[in-house]
């Protein structure tokens, strides 16, 4: 997958916008336990009241908190509050929050929280000393009256108690106690309680949208990545193959092409979502949550860091157990799509010979070896979610029953604990996403090299920096000056010393046996092959000093097999010419005794040509192709093997009108048979890779046994003399 950053360089900008708003999103997420938090700790438990500092008090109970404060929280209590217009029966006291700065206000709370819970169990009776105070005396009373070193050592020891307790729940127990003033003054506490419960959740709520809104962005952005990455793979995939040479296709088959411009394709499309949503979101979230327990209380980070462990534990042993079967099941597909193509091309031939039931078995063979292998790694993975979720439980479990017992030991709230829970479950989610991704890499890894290995391939044929211009207009004569080809990678060579020359207004025709190199001695007149030595010519100028364009462009190249595209027949014959005219496709149908066929259609030149030209005869078929040729009005034509589909009456008609079509023309033709080519001015005689005899049909009679040889077997002796 690294070799894949590079191309992700034209969507730099949309990555950087998705890790902006993943950190928009993790922050809104991980803020929300801490809501949820002051919900259960404020809103419920201090009933609303957010500061161990009261906003109201009556006087009397002033002068007790006063009475047990130090000298320096004395001052700061005196200097906070102000006396209220006195009602019929007491006074009461506000809170001047401007008064003192945010850091007074805290240290402020901070001990005025110890302050208040003296206060309460002096209130209540419940402090040390209290069963010494006399019958129908009330506490503040005894401390008035009782000497000031038995008060300062009751005090203390109430204060040594209280400073055991932790700052959450002393900061609880005064509100507790503030709660208790406000009802006294009567001011309404539900009120106050709603309020902050209301606004806490609709902060939530707000919050929550805001996330929903980012993920949305998110989910946008990173689909709009994956499918313009898969956008730019294909073409690129599809433009280097058509840069392909004949080695290339050697070394890539065309259902190992197909397979890697789709589904592999899919396979990094699909990944690529996945990565730009969770592999940069996850972290944040873990590292977020485990930020948010360190800062708070990590009395119970234990148990995150053991749940941790066993899932790097579980992923590690499952990944080494499932990736090296991700590269097996890419090979697996490649050779079912292998066989289902070669099944369903040679159709025909399977019922023919009545093979079908044989092809059934090789095709289930590949089928259940990609089904069983899929099925492993399936089950794999189907072992190792159940067994997240039991370590999330656990987990989740572990929290609840630690959380239980210090929450009766009153040294941590609830609410802390629900949100710790909150995060612990956060934190092993990112892992368990993590996970996810790490799941789909290894295919998807497998995919992408798949991939870059067709863009990144080396073409062994290359335009020349300075390419040289063929003069104009191109005449189109072909040399061949002592070619020898080797296929790459082969000892042997198939053609040997190879050198005549086709001159233009002449047809040159190539005949030989099979595999005596006539179709490899044509392919490499349009550079389909580069010669491993010599050169060949184009009018004077070797062919790899010219682009292939160029080439290509002064070449009308008729194949082997006919091939026809989807369309119509107009759309076929003008495919190399696109500006040819109507009268154009008329004369080059004509040419190629077509037109007959053409004009009985009902659609004529807009008969529909399906994919493959299916629902046309081979000889139809083989002559629209020549007619493309002919259409295109190249300085060479080349003909490999092009009239092997026509009959002897057609094939001769043909050969007659090519006459004047191509007089100006050369003309290099492959053939089987004698009578296609023996009015041609100059015939090669090819055996094992090497000239044998070269001159007019008549004077290879002569000078040539293996020509004589090939046109005993098909001429009579008649046909031979004249």
């Amino acid at each position: 997958m690294n070799k894949l950053i590079r191309y992700l360089k034209p969507f730099t900008l949309s990555i950087i916008l998705i890790v902006i708003f993943l950190f928009a999103q993790a922050m809104t997420d991980l803020s929300l336990p801490d809501y949820m938090s002051k919900i259960v700790n404020v809103g419920l438990q201090q009933n609303g009241i957010e500061q161990a500092i009261p906003q109201q008090i009556r006087s009397e109970q002033f002068a007790h908190v006063l009475l047990l404060a130090s000298p320096e929280e004395a001052a700061a209590l005196n200097a906070a509050y102000a006396v209220l217009p006195a009602d019929a029966t007491r006074d009461i006291l506000t809170y001047d929050p401007t008064v003192l700065s945010a850091d007074e206000a805290t240290a402020l709370e901070a001990s005025l929280s110890q302050t208040i819970m003296m206060v309460a169990a002096i209130d209540s009776g419940k402090f040390p000393g209290s069963d010494q105070i006399p019958a129908g005396i009330s506490a503040w009373d005894a401390l008035a009256k009782i000497p000031a070193a038995q008060k300062t050592a009751m005090l203390s020891a109430a204060s040594d108690q209280i400073a055991n307790i932790s700052p959450t729940i002393q900061k609880t127990a005064a509100t507790q106690w503030i709660a208790t003033e406000y009802q006294a003054i009567g001011i309404d506490m539900s009120t106050i309680q709603n309020r902050y419960i209301l606004n806490i959740g609709g902060l939530m709520l707000l919050i929550a949208l805001l996330s929903v809104l980012f993920a949305i962005i998110v989910g946008y952005f990173s689909a709009k990545v994956a499918a313009g990455l898969a956008k730019d793979l294909r073409i690129r995939i599809f433009r280097k193959v058509e840069s392909f040479a004949n080695t290339e296709f050697d070394h890539f088959s065309t259902a190992s092409l197909i397979t890697r411009t789709t589904n592999d394709i899919q396979q990094i499309q699909m990944t690529m979502v996945m990565l730009l949503r969770i592999l940069f979101f996850a972290p944040m979230m873990a590292i977020g949550g485990i930020i948010k327990i360190l800062g708070g209380d990590v009395s119970m980070g234990w148990i995150i860091a053991l749940a941790i462990v066993a899932l790097l534990t579980l992923i590690g042993s499952m990944f080494a157990i499932a990736l090296p079967k991700f590269k097996i099941i890419q090979a697996l597909i490649d050779k079912l799509n292998l066989v289902t193509r070669e099944i369903l091309t040679g159709l025909m031939v399977n019922r023919a010979f009545n093979t079908q039931r044989k092809m059934q078995e090789k095709f289930a063979s590949a089928n259940k070896n990609l089904t069983d292998l899929n099925l492993f790694v399936s089950r794999a993975m189907v072992v190792m979610f159940p067994m997240m979720m039991l370590i999330m439980n656990f987990t989740t479990l572990a929290i609840v029953w630690v959380g239980g017992h210090q929450i009766d030991a009153g040294t941590m709230q609830v609410g802390d604990m629900m949100a710790f829970m909150q995060y612990g479950i956060t934190i092993i989610f990112s892992f368990l996403m993590v996970s996810m991704v790490f799941i789909m890499m290894p295919r998807a890894s497998v995919a992408a090299g798949r991939v870059i290995d067709v863009i990144e391939t080396d073409l062994s044929i290359l335009d020349p920096e300075k390419p040289v211009q063929l003069a104009q207009p191109v005449r189109g004569k072909i040399e061949f000056n002592d070619v020898i080809f080797r296929y790459p990678g082969a000892d042997d060579a198939v053609l040997t010393n190879i050198s005549f020359t086709a001159e233009p207004g002449q047809t040159t025709a190539l005949i030989g046996s099979t595999g005596s190199g006539k179709s490899t001695l044509i392919n490499l007149i349009p550079r389909f092959y580069d010669v491993s030595e010599g050169q060949i010519l184009i009018d004077g100028v070797d062919i790899r000093h010219i682009t292939q364009h160029d080439l290509r462009e002064a070449i009308g190249y008729v194949p082997q097999k006919g091939i026809l595209f989807t369309g119509d027949i107009a759309s076929n014959i003008r495919y190399g010419h696109q500006e040819a005219d109507d009268n154009d496709l008329k004369i080059a149908a004509q040419t190629a005794q077509v037109l007959d066929f053409i004009e009985s259609s009902e659609d004529q030149f807009e008969t529909v040509i399906s994919q493959g030209g299916t629902n046309v005869s081979g000889g139809q078929k083989q002559r629209l192709s020549i007619a493309r040729a002919l259409a295109k009005k190249p300085p060479v034509f080349i003909f490999d093997d092009s009239f092997s589909a026509l009959d002897y009456k057609t094939d001769a008609a043909l050969r007659r009108a090519l006459k004047d079509q191509t007089a100006e023309s050369t003309v290099i033709i492959v053939a089987q048979r004698i009578g296609t080519i023996r009015n041609a001015e100059q015939i090669i005689v090819l055996d094992e890779g090497k000239i044998v005899g070269r001159g007019t049909h008549h004077e290879l009679l002569e000078q040539c046994p293996v020509y004589a040889e090939i046109a005993a077997s098909q001429l009579s002796a008649e046909e031979m003399t004249r």
